[in-house]
Formats: C-alpha cells, structure tokens, sequence
C-alpha cells in the first residue's frame, strides 16, 4: 500500500510502501519512553520504499538493549518523531509512526510486541487480529 505522511507542522513529508497487515504496537519501555505515552504504533516500509519528499530530518540514535544503534528520525522544526530504521548501508526498512501517515485510518493494528512492558491500565489485546507476539 503506498502511503504518504507528514510531522504536525508540515516542515517533514514523505511517501513510502507499507504492508497494510503487518501494524504493530510496541509495548517496549524505549517506545513509551521515546513516544511520551504507554505503547508506539508503527507501519514497516517495504526496504527501499520511504522517500523524503520535503525538509530535512534530524536523527537521535537509540542505543538498543542489544548494544545496536537505531536511528530516530524526527522534525527539527515541530519534534514530530516520523520513523526509527538500522545503522548501516544498503535499502533501508523504516518503522514509520502511524500518527504521521495520512492514511492511518485504513492502518489497523494486527500485532502488539513487548507486552510484558505493556502498563497495566493498557487493555490486553489492541489488535484486530489478536497477535500478540513476545520479542
């Protein structure tokens, strides 16, 4: 599914190729950290597929619990965090913040990561499918 998105002040868009059935929700402390709130819901671009269109992004790398870097893309402009993606060369998948992309209506969640971390005032099961899947 091609999608496009933009940050809240519209300094940021981009376009990209997502798979419609793979929107996961991360119950991960570095996502309820980075995203300011319990859970981050994201859309895996197809490797390739994510292309700037507008502005310039600036990067903050996340050092994971397994020592790798991971990239955070956001706005300089409004702070709107727009994707996280590997270090290294070669095609690139971005996990790319739902709340950006335009079409985020026709983005249902299928499967939820990190439920152990998950708050627990969050409600068990916030996907369609029911997938829960433990990283």
């Amino acid at each position: 599914m091609k999608i496009d998105g933009a940050c809240h002040c519209g300094h940021i868009t981009y376009e990209a190729e997502v798979d419609p059935e793979k929107i996961v929700i991360c119950h991960c402390t570095d996502c309820q950290t980075l995203s300011g709130t319990a859970f981050r819901t994201v859309a895996h671009s197809k490797a390739g597929s994510f292309k700037l269109l507008s502005g310039q992004l600036k990067e903050y790398i996340k050092t994971g619990g397994s020592g790798a870097g991971r990239p955070q893309g956001f706005c300089p402009e409004c702070g709107t965090p727009i994707y996280g993606t590997s270090v290294g060369g070669g095609p690139k998948a971005h996990s790319l913040r739902v709340g950006t992309i335009r079409q985020r209506d026709s983005l249902v969640p299928t499967t939820q990561v990190w439920t152990r971390s998950r708050q627990h005032w969050v409600p068990e099961d916030l996907t369609a499918g029911g997938r829960t899947k433990e990283a």
